[in-house]
């Protein structure tokens, strides 16, 4: 259960980071605001903070959300990797020496249970995610607390912080205490312009 968790966390925060999408005071005006989304691109910088690091692991990329359920996440620098999914399929794919190859394994059913949860979260329903108490605070943000004792040994805390634009995401931390924790800033944000579905199908 507890490696499942941890199988599922590294997926977690970029895929959390869909689900927030604008400015909102309550929930019914959240689910209202993710309505009106069709599309979502944006590009992002991860932050990976440890006691044990001098300065923090940085990742960059890009991902693309089209409703109701397509996704593409990908990796740019420094390794690069790319999910995609699809028409109910998920699929991981790592650029290496050989050049593009595809993952398969027990990841990949962890990764299909988080994204069954996203249709909710895409939707604005943050309160009916059994995975998590949601609390929705002022200054638009929301905080999200595991249920079950497993997960709250991977996971704290989520910290979502919508920004001023509605259907915006600004930033995502995701602690496993105080002192190690997860953060992804987005910038370049796009919504509701067409997206090519080759993108949801193929790696590069």
């Amino acid at each position: 259960m507890l490696a499942m968790g941890r199988r599922k966390a590294g997926w977690l925060l970029p895929l959390l980071a869909l689900f927030c999408l604008g400015w909102a005071d309550s929930w019914e005006s959240l689910r209202a605001t993710a309505a009106t989304v069709t599309s979502v691109q944006a590009h992002f910088v991860q932050e990976k903070h440890l006691p044990i690091l001098a300065k923090p692991l940085v990742s960059r990329g890009v991902f693309y959300y089209q409703a109701p359920g397509s996704l593409r996440w990908e990796y740019r620098e420094p390794v690069q990797s790319v999910m995609v999914m699809h028409a109910g399929r998920i699929r991981r794919f790592v650029n290496g020496p050989s050049g593009w190859t595809e993952e398969q394994g027990a990841g990949l059913a962890a990764m299909q249970v988080v994204m069954e949860e996203i249709s909710q979260w895409l939707a604005g329903r943050f309160d009916a995610n059994p995975m998590f108490q949601a609390r929705l605070e002022p200054g638009r943000r929301i905080i999200l607390t595991p249920k079950e004792e497993a997960m709250r040994r991977v996971i704290q805390r989520i910290e979502l912080d919508l920004a001023d634009q509605p259907g915006v995401m600004q930033r995502v931390t995701i602690y496993e205490n105080e002192n190690a924790f997860t953060r992804m800033a987005f910038d370049h944000t796009v919504l509701n312009a067409r997206i090519d579905e080759a993108l949801f199908r193929s790696v590069p």
